[in-house]
């Protein structure tokens, strides 16, 4: 009986080579396909996963879940890695892990696969995953083990064995999309000097191509998550797509990237994500407005940490679980409205309201109405000053 492996199939060069190469080797192969708002035709790479090999195609609807228990605990964590990724491929991979998992304990298969390549991340956050979640799976990585060495070698071995794909030598790059953003790399943008070309991006427009008009948005939260947009309750994953289309023609939501690889490399990377960018800046207003000081600066301390750990690929371990449970304390208090200013790709907070504020205009105002002693200040300022005072003789 041939060995069965379900593979975490994306319809892609190394996925597709994948399928071949597996099948060539004697497995049986089952190609997992997580619908996770990537907007693939499924059809179509339905069609070409049985075409190249498979035995069996399986899609899987993830967007819902996806949404509410992944990016959205993301989003209440405000986890950003290193100033400028929101994590959206990162993000995927536990949840397409668990659904790989949960397919080769269906099919009864013993192997699961993954097309990641022996650099990058993914394949940590796959294999990571998988181990937490079933250790007795094994895992196989073609693109580590096979002899092609380079994405021209792949792209050669596809048109020999007449395996359709979409990836060209002109337009080489590799492109990771879904709900919250996308990812992309390799080819041209492998020199960090070269400036992208515009035909790379597929969610944003450049900024002479945006509206010159301003586009104005309200976005509102309860307990940290996202209800409203512009006064209209609707799902998540709705939230994200129409904010998506919104904030990408006015050209918000872009990065460009040297990033710090897991393993070790530094690695140039462009980021698109309208949605996420304009909800991470409308979530941190909010909570600028609601939490206290020591309370809003500790948990900058645990943002960081937090994305540390989803980049990582330790999505299923217990430090990120307890995280969450000091997150959603934190955001009990987070409810309100932001309201936001999309232009020429800026997003600015221009307003912000909750019943949870922190805000007292009695106090911070410097006109009539003042309910602020002046007075205190003196005294509050020498005993602050106290342990410094003289250090600064020579």
């Amino acid at each position: 009986m041939a060995k069965k492996v379900v593979l975490a199939y994306s319809g892609g060069l190394d996925t597709s080579v994948a399928i071949k190469w597996l099948s060539s080797k004697g497995y049986e192969v089952v190609a997992y396909m997580a619908d996770v708002g990537q907007e693939s035709d499924f059809e179509a790479y339905k069609k070409r996963a049985l075409k190249t090999g498979a035995v069996k195609v399986v899609v899987d609807d993830l967007k819902a879940e996806f949404v509410k228990d992944f990016v959205f605990k993301a989003l209440k964590a405000d986890a950003l890695y290193e100033g400028g990724y929101l994590l959206a491929t990162a993000l995927s991979r536990p949840i397409i892990a668990k659904g790989l998992v949960k397919t080769a304990e269906k099919e009864k298969a013993g192997f699961v696969a993954h097309g990641c390549t022996g650099k990058g991340n993914d394949q940590v956050r796959f294999e990571v995953a998988t181990m937490a979640l079933n250790p007795t799976l094994k895992i196989i990585a073609p693109v580590r083990e096979w002899e092609l060495k380079t994405r021209s070698e792949e792209i050669k071995y596809a048109k020999d064995n007449f395996i359709p794909i979409d990836t060209t030598k002109k337009k080489p790059y590799s492109i990771d999309v879904n709900l919250w953003g996308i990812s992309i790399e390799s080819g041209k943008l492998e020199d960090p000097y070269y400036e992208p070309d515009e035909d790379i991006y597929c969610l944003t427009k450049g900024i002479d191509k945006a509206s010159g008009r301003a586009a104005y948005i309200e976005i509102e939260f309860k307990k940290g998550i996202p209800v409203t947009l512009n006064g209209e309750a609707m799902s998540g994953v709705d939230i994200i797509l129409k904010l998506a289309k919104i904030a990408g023609d006015a050209g918000v939501g872009r990065s460009d990237m040297i990033e710090n690889r897991l393993v070790g490399i530094k690695s140039r990377e462009i980021y698109e994500a309208p949605a996420g960018w304009t909800l991470y800046t409308a979530h941190k207003a909010l909570e600028s407005l609601v939490l206290d000081r020591e309370l809003l600066h500790f948990k900058e301390m645990v943002s960081l940490k937090y994305a540390d750990l989803v980049y990582y690929g330790l999505w299923y371990s217990p430090l990120r679980e307890a995280l969450d449970k000091f997150i959603d304390d934190t955001q009990k208090y987070v409810s309100g409205t932001v309201r936001l200013k999309l232009h020429k790709g800026n997003c600015s907070v221009v307003g912000r309201k909750s019943p949870n504020s922190l805000y007292k205009k009695e106090l911070a105002t410097y006109e009539e109405g003042d309910k602020f002693d002046w007075s205190l200040a003196k005294g509050f300022i020498e005993l602050w000053g106290l342990p410094y005072k003289g250090r600064g003789k020579k």
